[in-house]
C-alpha cells in the first residue's frame, strides 16, 4: 500500500544508513588512530552522527515508516578493507584519509536529498537541519587532512 510520505520515507532511510554507516566508520577510525586527540573527535563524531540518525529515524515514524536501524552492507565490506589496509600501512595519514572519503560521501548524500523536489518541505527542512552537523564534520575533516598533507 502506497502512502503520500512514501518517498520521504525512502529518502530518509537512505540517508539513515548512510549516517549510520558515517558513525560506524568513526567508531572503527577511533580504534585505529593511536593519536588521542583523533581518537576523541572521532569518538564525539560518532556520537553526533547517532544523535543525528536517531532525529531521522524518529521522522520516518512520524510519517508512519519503518526507519532503519543499520548501515549498507557495502560500507561494511568497505571498513573491512580499511582495516586490512591500515594494518599494512599504521599510518595516521591513511585513518584522516579514510575518514575524509568517507565525510564527501555522506555530504553528496544529504546535499542530493536537499535537493530533491518530490520531498516534503518539512522533510527537506529536517534534512538541512541534520546536514549542518554532516557538512561541520566535512569540513572539519578536509581541513584536518589538508593540514596533515602540508605538514609532508
Amino acid at each position: 500500500m502506497s502512502t503520500p510520505n512514501d518517498h520521504d520515507i525512502k529518502v530518509l532511510n537512505g540517508l539513515i544508513e548512510t549516517t549510520l554507516d558515517s558513525a560506524d566508520g568513526y567508531r572503527e577510525a577511533a580504534k585505529e588512530t593511536e593519536n588521542t586527540g583523533f581518537r576523541a573527535l572521532f569518538e564525539q563524531r560518532s556520537f553526533e552522527r547517532q544523535k543525528v540518525a536517531g532525529d531521522l529515524q524518529g521522522t520516518v515514524r512520524q510519517l508512519g515508516g519503518e526507519p532503519e536501524d543499520d548501515g549498507t552492507v557495502l560500507a561494511k565490506a568497505h571498513r573491512a578493507f580499511l582495516d586490512v589496509k591500515h594494518a599494512i600501512l599504521k599510518d595516521e595519514q591513511a585513518v584522516v584519509n579514510s575518514v575524509e572519503n568517507g565525510e564527501d560521501h555522506i555530504k553528496a548524500r544529504y546535499e542530493k536529498a536537499i535537493e530533491d523536489t518530490d520531498l516534503s518541505a518539512t522533510t527537506r527542512e529536517t534534512i538541512t537541519r541534520a546536514y549542518g552537523s554532516v557538512r561541520e564534520g566535512h569540513d572539519q575533516m578536509r581541513d584536518i587532512k589538508h593540514a596533515m598533507q602540508a605538514k609532508n
